[in-house]
């Protein structure tokens, strides 16, 4: 079994808990009501994505560099 590595994005929800984005896999998102609980889910829907795509014999992109986000404070 092959490992894959994936940026996930949290988003903080306006109801409380996380839903989490995947940029590399389209259409691969996830929630969760705690952190921990959102990280989880995420890796259990990119393992789902990743079936699904070779399921159809697509191809599985694999992230080689990782996005990174920061905050800055702009005047404006």
């Amino acid at each position: 079994m092959k490992t894959y590595k994936y940026a996930i994005i949290l988003h903080p929800s306006s109801e409380g808990g996380y839903w989490i984005s995947v940029p590399s896999l389209r259409g691969c998102y996830s929630q969760g009501s705690s952190l921990t609980e959102a990280i989880e889910n995420a890796k259990e829907a990119i393992a789902l994505c990743i079936e699904d795509l070779v399921a159809h014999g697509e191809p599985v992109p694999e992230e080689t560099e990782h996005p990174q986000a920061i905050i800055v404070d702009v005047a404006a």
